[in-house]
C-alpha cells in the first residue's frame, strides 16, 4: 500500500519540494513533481537549476527526450517515469493515479486555501485506509 506523508507548514513549496526530491535521488529512487500548470513546472525548473550551485538534481519536464532516463520528473505525467517511486504533489488535489507509487508526499504551506485543500487530502487518504505521516516543518523535523 501506498505510504503517505504530509509535510506542513512549508515555507515555501518549491524549497520543499527541492529538498524532497534530493533526498529520494540520494536514495536511488524515481520522482514525479506533480504540476498541472505548464508556467510553474517552468518556474520550478528554474528553480532546481539555481537553487544549489553546488548540488546538482537531475531533473526534466514530462514530454522530454530524456524524460524515460531522468530520475526526477516535474509535471503531470506518471506514465513517463522509468519507476513510480515516489510522487510529490503541489497541486490542491489527489492525482488520481497516486496509487501507482510507492510513497505519496504533501506538501502545505500556512496560506489558508492551501491548508483547506490539504485537510480534504489527508480526509481522502484516510477514509480509504492509507497509513498517513504528518510532519511539522515549522518545528525544525
Amino acid at each position: 500500500m501506498t505510504r503517505v506523508d504530509f509535510y506542513f507548514n512549508a515555507p515555501a513549496k518549491a524549497e520543499v519540494a527541492r529538498k524532497l526530491a534530493a533526498k529520494t535521488f540520494q536514495a536511488g529512487q524515481r520522482a514525479l513533481v506533480f504540476i498541472r500548470q505548464p508556467a510553474r513546472c517552468q518556474e520550478l525548473d528554474q528553480y532546481f537549476w539555481t537553487a544549489q550551485q553546488l548540488s546538482f538534481l537531475p531533473h526534466v519536464r514530462c514530454g522530454h527526450p530524456l524524460a524515460g532516463e531522468t530520475p526526477i520528473l516535474i509535471g503531470e505525467n506518471p506514465d513517463e517515469l522509468a519507476s513510480p517511486d515516489v510522487l510529490i504533489n503541489l497541486e490542491g488535489e489527489t492525482p488520481a493515479f497516486f496509487g501507482r507509487f510507492a510513497r505519496v508526499l504533501e506538501i502545505v504551506t500556512t496560506a489558508p486555501e492551501d491548508r483547506d485543500q490539504a485537510r480534504a487530502r489527508l480526509r481522502f487518504y484516510r477514509e480509504r485506509g492509507y497509513q498517513v505521516e504528518t510532519h511539522d516543518l515549522a518545528d525544525g523535523r
